[in-house]
């Protein structure tokens, strides 16, 4: 099932046009990837896809249903989670405090602690700590677990292991596989080259254009792909 659809999405920052007539799609259960050199307009094509920037043109589709109009807020909030690249917590709180203000229903959260995402993301087991003191990759899950709240079928991440050691970017793969398994779509903005294991395609965003390129490349090919 193709769960989004992108097309001829246009961009631009005062005159410098950032994103030219890009196109792409993905379906359920897959993870899609986005390279390119720094500037690209990676992160501005996933704000794009979370709601929270308005593109000059283009459409959007979600299960086939174009994001427009009044419903166009009801929808991205339901169909889209958003991990941004920097840090989204507010670091005073605990990490229950901060999953609440996201988590509408106080039965939600609990299930999810118990048997959901949330556990999988072992965030049972530090609910009374403050984010503050938590390592870079704890963060990153707090992060995930709340971009999470409604169980959104459309995950977003930009650079989801930036700052990471090895065993957290593992951590974050093996969670990622576990949201696809369920039937979730993943699209990452991510420099490491890694990540493209996990993933079914890989897009190429190049002086303001996107075009599909072979998964399977890495190292020097991938380089000059991305270049």
């Amino acid at each position: 099932m193709q769960r989004i659809c992108v097309s001829g999405l246009t961009s631009s920052y005062g005159k410098k046009q950032v994103l030219n007539n890009i196109s792409l799609e993905a379906s359920a259960g897959t993870c899609t990837a986005i390279v390119g050199i720094n500037g690209c307009g990676k992160s501005t094509l996933l704000n794009i896809l979370a709601g929270l920037k308005k593109p000059d043109q283009g459409r959007i589709f979600f299960d086939g249903h174009e994001v427009n109009g009044r419903k166009e807020k009801e929808l991205f909030c339901s169909y889209v989670g958003y991990v941004p690249q920097e840090c989204n917590l507010v670091m005073e709180l605990t990490v229950m405090d901060n999953l609440a203000l996201w988590y509408q229903h106080h039965d939600e959260l609990n299930q999810s602690l118990q048997e959901g995402f949330l556990h999988v993301l072992g965030l049972e087991q530090i609910l009374s700590a403050k984010v503050g003191k938590l390592s870079g990759g704890m963060k990153k899950r707090v992060s995930m677990g709340c971009a999470l709240a409604g169980n959104p079928p459309i995950l977003l991440l930009d650079e989801p292991n930036a700052a990471l050691d090895l065993p957290g970017k593992s951590d974050i793969r093996r969670y990622l596989a576990f949201y696809m398994e369920k039937g979730g779509t993943v699209i990452m903005a991510t420099h490491d080259e890694c990540d493209l294991e996990l993933c079914n395609q890989v897009y190429c965003l190049s002086h303001g254009e996107c075009h599909k390129i072979d998964n399977s490349l890495r190292g020097e090919a991938l380089l000059r792909a991305i270049s």
